[in-house]
């Protein structure tokens, strides 16, 4: 599952001595201006990501929400791409997204051929999150909501921030720190897990019908 439109999953050539063929999982990285987006790419990214970042303008900050993150400098433009290993014959490839309204036009290319979305939200800023999960909601693909607990926000439980952003049941939140490497890596797991549970129900569905008829 990767990187091609035709589908969430790509696959490496033909495993050699029993071993697994290697497989890749484009992740997109998603939410509000300044959650932390960049920095949990950053935070995980076994290579050295490559960011789109540009320093704020006056003319930015016209059009940009940045209440609760005056101390932000720069703004993703495009997008943040990272990779993670998982494990052996299985890697992440990470695309952060921007968080304005008027970059929104790239996320339908982002998104081509991805397992799933991860969320990330901030309890001081909530409301800032609910266009990734419509979004992501809309067109059906799977994704957690990690909160960010930023040090200086009030902190809810999973349920709470669940219930406020109306999810759908089932849809997992989880509690993170976007700077550290082994929470970042928690919340990948727990999406590939819930991601696979997701698309492996869809297809049962799908091929349910056509087996009972025969």
């Amino acid at each position: 599952m990767g990187l091609h439109d035709d589908g969430p999953a790509e696959t490496g050539g033909p495993a050699s001595d029993g071993e697994l063929a290697a497989l890749a999982l484009k992740i997109l990285v998603a939410g509000g201006f300044g959650v932390g987006k960049t920095t949990l790419v950053g935070a995980v990214s076994e290579i050295r990501p490559l960011r789109t970042e540009e320093l704020l303008s006056e003319a930015g900050e016209r059009v940009d929400d940045t209440g609760g993150v005056d101390r932000k400098t720069t703004t993703t433009v495009a997008m943040d791409f990272g990779r993670i290993t998982i494990r052996s014959g299985l890697s992440l490839y990470l695309f952060g997204t921007p968080g304005q309204d008027r970059f929104w036009f790239l996320w339908d290319e982002l998104s081509q051929g991805a397992l799933g979305a991860v969320v990330l939200a901030d309890t001081r800023r909530l409301e800032d999150c609910f266009p990734a999960v419509d979004y992501f909601e809309h067109r059906r693909i799977p994704f957690v909501v990690a909160v960010n607990c930023f040090t200086d926000a009030r902190r809810y439980g999973a349920n709470e921030v669940s219930r406020a952003l109306d999810l759908e049941q089932g849809t997992p939140v989880v509690l993170c720190d976007a700077r550290d490497k082994d929470s970042g890596k928690e919340v990948l797991i727990r999406l590939v897990e819930y991601a696979g549970r997701v698309h492996t129900a869809r297809l049962l569905d799908s091929v349910g019908p056509q087996a009972g008829s025969l």
